[in-house]
């Protein structure tokens, strides 16, 4: 089973940031691509949308994939400021991110929302990264595994079967605090998402990689990726800086 590490870099990026971007690409290049060669290790990065078309072109050749960090359910309509998974692919995304905590508690998206942007993503071709989490509330109050496992069961359509995907386990409560679930807890919930995908999918649930993401850093990643079930990262404010998200992919070497 390969890993998938995948830097999303939310509403941040102007065009400059490409750079960081190529330094990546050329990083992956260099001494660290061949120290991961063979290791089955993918990159990603989901920039904002109006950097994948530009991304894409920076780094042809690269053993980078570029995605989209979100999508409309719908191809095409009055839906002004969305984006289609269409619009996505023809862009150059291979990627995209779905139902990740700041859409859910923001935008009020539901299971069902999120299953429905999963079957427009696998209409236009594009592997979605499919983001699961509890709230500190939820996890206080001990229904961090039924939380996470109920929307693992809403947010994975049927269709998934057979299909290149990932689910990303994201405890809304490390995400950008700099506090991180210890590897008890990591391995418990990514066990029970990994118990849910193979009752919801059958063989392609055993198979499709689970990412962690919520505070990876460098200086953790090594721990975090070796982990029991745990399949990749999906890394935030640390995949800004080429040198911070480099240090985050050797450690999956």
């Amino acid at each position: 089973m390969y890993k998938l590490i995948v830097g999303n870099w939310k509403m941040n990026g102007l065009g400059p940031a490409l750079a960081e971007a190529q330094a990546v690409a050329a990083g992956l290049a260099g001494s660290l691509g061949g120290s991961l060669a063979g290791s089955g290790v993918r990159i990603g990065l989901c920039p904002p949308s109006t950097l994948v078309e530009r991304m894409v072109r920076s780094l042809a050749g690269a053993s980078v994939l570029v995605g989209g960090q979100d999508c409309r359910a719908e191809a095409s309509g009055a839906f002004t400021g969305d984006i289609s998974a269409e619009m996505l692919s023809e862009a150059g995304a291979v990627l995209v991110i779905l139902g990740h905590s700041e859409r859910r508690s923001g935008y009020g998206e539901t299971d069902a929302l999120v299953a429905a942007k999963v079957e427009a993503a696998l209409r236009a071709g594009l592997e979605p990264i499919i983001c699961v989490g509890e709230t500190l509330a939820e996890r206080e109050a001990g229904r961090a595994v039924a939380v996470v496992s109920t929307q693992v069961r809403g947010s994975l359509p049927q269709v998934l079967a057979g299909r290149a995907f990932s689910v990303a386990y994201e405890p809304v409560w490390a995400i950008g605090t700099g506090l991180t679930p210890t590897t008890a807890q990591i391995e418990e919930i990514h066990a029970a998402v990994r118990a849910e995908m193979s009752a919801v999918l059958g063989a392609s649930g055993t198979r499709a990689p689970i990412l962690y993401g919520g505070s990876v850093k460098p200086g953790n990643a090594a721990e975090i990726l070796s982990a029991d079930e745990v399949g990749g990262a999906l890394v935030g404010g640390a995949s800004l800086k080429s040198a911070d998200f480099l240090g985050i992919i050797a450690g999956a070497g």
